[in-house]
């Protein structure tokens, strides 16, 4: 490869990151804060779908500067020497160059690109201040290249599920077209059931009712017989 970069690596410096994606304008979270290695372009969380089988790193923002996790990019490239820096419990390394311009230096520790203050012993601030000096002092990336055939996101990245617009349609009509025959027919079929009910109901009372005057009848005419008798006994006596 002698002193080219590798495409993955000249995408992370030119593509444009942390603007809305022309592809879904529309949609929300569209942010494109993902760097596809294989297509060697930015993409937002909604687009991931479509590179599910790609290399995918994440990028990150760190006080208003492009970062990656220093777990990932040691995947891709030789990390050694470059100073990483926490946030959210994560060792983040920047992309790009951070110059600082110094009128007098100090006896501290500065990165060999850009003149950045660095803490011991690191002695480059950033992806972009290493690679510069590695094809500057060595005759290529190669031998600081790592071999790394998959890259997933992180499993708390949130990845929208989207739906298209015919499954939406088709979801849309499944959920609110009735059939008007079963529509019908439950219906009656409820029109029927109170009926049923009620009638019950009225049969029933009718039922109770009925065995109630036969049971007052009953003791009516038991009532009746036992008169009787008392007269018939009483009319033996007087005569």
């Amino acid at each position: 490869m002698g002193n080219q970069k590798p495409a993955w690596l000249k995408a992370l410096y030119v593509q444009n990151f942390f603007v809305p994606c022309s592809i879904h304008e529309a949609a929300k979270k569209n942010e494109k804060n993902i760097c596809c290695l294989d297509c060697c372009t930015s993409i937002c969380p909604h687009c991931v779908l479509s590179h599910r089988c790609h290399r995918l790193l994440q990028i990150r923002r760190y006080v208003y500067h492009e970062v990656v996790r220093l777990e990932d990019l040691e995947r891709l490239i030789d990390c050694s020497n470059i100073q990483a820096y926490t946030i959210n419990a994560a060792k983040v390394v920047f992309i790009k160059k951070r110059p600082q311009n110094r009128q007098f230096k100090g006896s501290g520790n500065y990165c060999t690109s850009c003149d950045r203050s660095l803490q011991e012993p690191f002695i480059h601030c950033s992806l972009g201040c290493k690679v510069d000096f590695v094809l500057k002092h060595y005759e290529g990336l190669s031998p600081f290249l790592r071999v790394c055939k998959t890259l997933q996101l992180s499993p708390d990245f949130f990845i929208p599920q989207d739906i298209g617009d015919d499954e939406m349609t088709n979801e849309t009509q499944d959920s609110t077209i009735v059939d008007s025959t079963t529509d019908d027919h439950n219906q009656h079929s409820s029109s029927d059931g109170s009926e049923n009910t009620s009638f019950s109901l009225e049969l029933k009372n009718d039922m109770i009712y009925e065995e109630a005057s036969t049971v007052i009848l009953e003791k009516k005419v038991h009532v009746l017989k036992i008169m009787r008798m008392e007269l018939l006994e009483k009319e033996k006596r007087t005569s």
